[in-house]
């Protein structure tokens, strides 16, 4: 087949400055992979034209609309793509198209890039989740900053977890800083320093999961103790119930329930150590600073000759971040504390489902669109 028609003058639009004017050069035709049609694959035919641009200083082709940045398929195509991409693994999509592995990719990592620039982060942020995410092993970490009132992730970045690695997202948020109103994050101490020093009008509140997590290692340890302290046939009742000791009741079955009566007959420093971490939970449900601090005043006392070590370590945390806890308290400070976990654990599911991702662009790209809906 004939490649090159005959040459013409008409107005062409630039696909690089977006200017008319006159081609002189040779029309050419295109092969684009489109959209299949029952099984089969569909490729068009078109003919495009040149442009002799006096503004970019070149040559250029000419500006079509429909068709995708690579100039290998269409819009249309390159779209089913991506949207089969957030369902299934790379190397699933490309079997299914009959595609390279390499070539599926550069697909979807577009189809992100285009749910970014139409869903780009708010101009107004008020209430903000911070935490760092395991990327790889030997301490590998990245940050994830959340919209806590949209429920969507806006900012993630590879390279640690440090406080100047946090500073980075004040800066490229410039003044927008200073109309955070609530900063939900870890006790870590990076992050508290820069979101102080760069959003100084933000409240911060630690993360109830991450405080009963300190909680559960504290019931952990004391388990662990008395192992230690009871005589080989006490021993019995203990052993292998780790789990069901931190399991919160409610979720237990009636093996798990009986367990649990049978081990506190048996030892009643693991049955107070379990009715502590129980009730502690309810410290979170105080719209009131002064009742929440009455709460935790008599839960610790309740520490008192118990000799329970790991929980007094605990509530001497807790006394040392009381400020950053009892902000949540505050009507207007009411918000998702669960969504940052939550989005953590849906890292892990993506890392899992693509066994591992190394390429730290593709990873921020499948986070932030994770809770983009498709268009």
């Amino acid at each position: 087949a004939d490649r090159h028609a005959s040459s013409g003058s008409k107005k062409t639009t630039c696909s690089v400055c977006g200017r008319i004017w006159r081609s002189f050069y040779d029309h050419r035709i295109h092969q684009v992979r489109d959209m299949d049609s029952g099984g089969t694959r569909i490729y068009l035919e078109f003919e495009y034209r040149l442009v002799d641009c006096r503004n970019c200083g070149g040559v250029k082709q000419e500006g079509i609309p429909w068709l995708s940045s690579s100039k290998r398929n269409t819009r249309r195509f390159e779209r089913i793509i991506g949207r089969q991409c957030r369902e299934m693994s790379l190397i699933r999509v490309a079997e299914m198209n009959r595609l390279k592995w390499d070539q599926v990719r550069r697909i979807e990592m577009d189809y992100m890039r285009e749910l970014l620039e139409k869903n780009p982060p708010p101009r107004r942020l008020r209430a903000i989740g911070i935490d760092e995410v395991s990327i790889r092993k030997g301490h590998n970490y990245a940050i994830l900053v959340s919209d806590l009132d949209r429920l969507r992730p806006i900012w993630m970045r590879c390279e640690g977890r440090g406080e100047e690695e946090m500073d980075v997202f004040y800066r490229e948020i410039g003044r927008r800083s200073l109309k955070i109103k609530v900063a939900v994050m870890d006790m870590w101490k990076p992050f508290r320093a820069s979101t102080i020093r760069n959003a100084p009008n933000a409240r911060i509140v630690y993360d109830k999961f991450h405080v009963l997590r300190h909680l559960s290692d504290a019931m952990d340890n004391v388990r662990r103790i008395e192992y230690q302290r009871v005589s080989a046939e006490d021993r019995r009742f203990i052993k292998g119930q780790r789990y069901t000791l931190l399991s919160n009741h409610a979720n237990l079955d009636l093996d798990g329930r009986r367990a649990l009566r049978l081990l506190f007959k048996a030892n009643r420093r693991l049955h107070k150590a379990y009715l502590l971490k129980e009730s502690f939970g309810q410290l979170w449900d105080y719209e009131n600073s002064t009742w929440a601090r009455k709460f935790f005043d008599n839960w610790k006392s309740q520490l008192r000759w118990s000799r329970l070590a790991p929980f007094q370590k605990f509530a001497d945390m807790i006394e040392r971040h009381w400020d950053g806890i009892a902000s949540y308290c505050h009507p207007d400070n009411k918000v998702s504390l669960g969504f940052t976990e939550g989005l953590n654990n849906k890292v892990r599911v993506i890392q899992r489902r693509a066994y591992g991702i190394r390429d730290h662009e593709y990873l921020r790209l499948k986070v932030l669109t994770s809770f983009i809906p498709d268009p």
